[in-house]
């Protein structure tokens, strides 16, 4: 099964193959020139240099190409109650006496450093489709987990600041 995606996702994937098809692919292309111009090549830096970000840029376009064409789409929408994709959820640790606050997305754009928790991670499954006041049992390794409780759910819907995770 490919990545789970949402149609924002799916349209921001497709404007980074465009824009790294016709800006970055012909910047490349033109230092790799430029590079080789400068005579021989086997002790050229920027050539080697010129070339590597080329190959780096084509990479690029390919997985993001396989990605889409492997991609499940998926909703980002959810009812009023429950946590959904793109929602906002404050979760109360059980074990740690602590509450933190995660926005759910799809793995893409997952960023547990900026609070974005993939939904097919642990807490991520765990937490989705359930409701304010649930405690819900994360599993992190066949039978081991944790108890969360969800204090809070906010319906934000806007995804547009989210950046698409580098390989």
């Amino acid at each position: 099964m490919g990545e789970q995606l949402t149609e924002s996702d799916v349209k921001k994937i497709k404007e980074e193959i465009e824009y790294r098809k016709i800006v970055v692919r012909k910047k490349e292309l033109e230092a790799v020139k430029e590079a080789r111009a400068q005579g021989d090549l086997s002790e050229n830096f920027e050539y080697k240099a010129a070339k590597q970000d080329k190959n780096r840029n084509e990479s690029r376009i390919r997985y993001l190409e396989r990605m889409l064409k492997n991609a499940k789409i998926v909703s980002d929408t959810s009812k009023v109650d429950e946590v959904g994709i793109n929602n906002t959820v404050e979760v109360y640790f059980e074990d740690d006496d602590e509450t933190e606050t995660y926005r759910l997305v799809t793995s893409i754009r997952g960023n547990s450093l900026q609070g974005l928790i993939s939904i097919e991670s642990p807490l991520g499954k765990a937490i989705q489709g359930h409701k304010v006041g649930d405690r819900v049992l994360v599993r992190t390794n066949g039978n081991d987990g944790y108890y969360v409780v969800i204090k809070n759910i906010d319906n934000t819907t806007d995804d547009s600041h989210d950046t698409l995770r580098k390989y």
